[in-house]
């Protein structure tokens, strides 16, 4: 049986949809979908949408299907309403480049706006977007502490903590039984957090590239790894380099 498709027998299949994640005292709910839910603030937090890259991709004379979008936000829809989110935080990088809000088709900015009306919404800034246009809506911060937790798009160096940021795009590679897998991951030591890219055509970072030694080098950290069914927590060792 490929792995993260086996269950422990005294859990349900519903028991890995989200994982619960402590960071500095504070519970946080990691979503198989890649978002993180803070019970306590009614938030929901994504990073790395880079919504409109398949269109930037396509300017350039990279064709790619133009639905990144459309997915994006879908998955995005389904995810507030799972939680019943009051507040979204998008961490950075929520569209690919400055001209991204642009291009987007005229029922994706709608669909954008609808949501918009049913939650507060925060754009934090990011090097994709370092500026945010006012007639997307929400607030625009450069980053942003609530509750004694620092949310921001990139993750400041060594010793850093009370933090949650994205710009990594983490992904774990595990190899066992026979099988290998590499997917977008969670990457924490209970003091700072760094979310995987939520966008539809974002890539991965391996977490054991030196970019997150700063981060976590010489201290234990830990991996909730994305399957097809659910969201898993990795045990280090079986970790392997791309």
């Amino acid at each position: 049986m490929p792995m993260l498709h086996a269950k422990p027998e005294r859990q349900g299949m519903h028991d890995f949809k989200v994982q619960n994640i402590s960071i500095c005292g504070k519970t946080f709910l990691a979503d198989m979908s890649g978002a993180l839910y803070w019970p306590a603030e009614k938030a929901l937090i994504i990073a790395d949408l880079h919504l409109e890259k398949g269109s930037s991709f396509a300017a350039s004379g990279q064709l790619l299907p133009p639905y990144d979008t459309r997915e994006t936000l879908t998955r995005l829809a389904q995810a507030i309403d799972r939680f019943g989110a009051e507040t979204v935080i998008a961490l950075g990088d929520s569209f690919h480049d400055c001209g991204a809000a642009q291009r987007m088709e005229p029922s994706d900015a709608n669909r954008l706006r609808s949501m918009q009306e049913a939650c507060e919404w925060i754009w934090v800034t990011g090097n994709h977007d370092p500026e945010i246009a006012n007639w997307l809506g929400g607030y625009v911060v450069d980053d942003l502490t609530v509750e004694g937790i620092t949310l921001r798009h990139e993750p400041l160096g060594a010793w850093t903590t009370h933090e949650i940021a994205g710009h990594l795009h983490p992904a774990a590679r595990i190899s066992r039984e026979g099988y290998t897998l590499r997917r977008p991951c969670f990457i924490g030591n209970g003091r700072r957090l760094v979310v995987p890219a939520f966008g539809s055509y974002t890539g991965g970072l391996n977490v054991l590239k030196e970019a997150f030694d700063p981060l976590f080098g010489g201290e234990a950290f830990k991996v909730w790894m994305k399957g097809q069914e659910g969201l898993y927590p990795i045990a280090t060792r079986l970790l392997r380099e791309d």
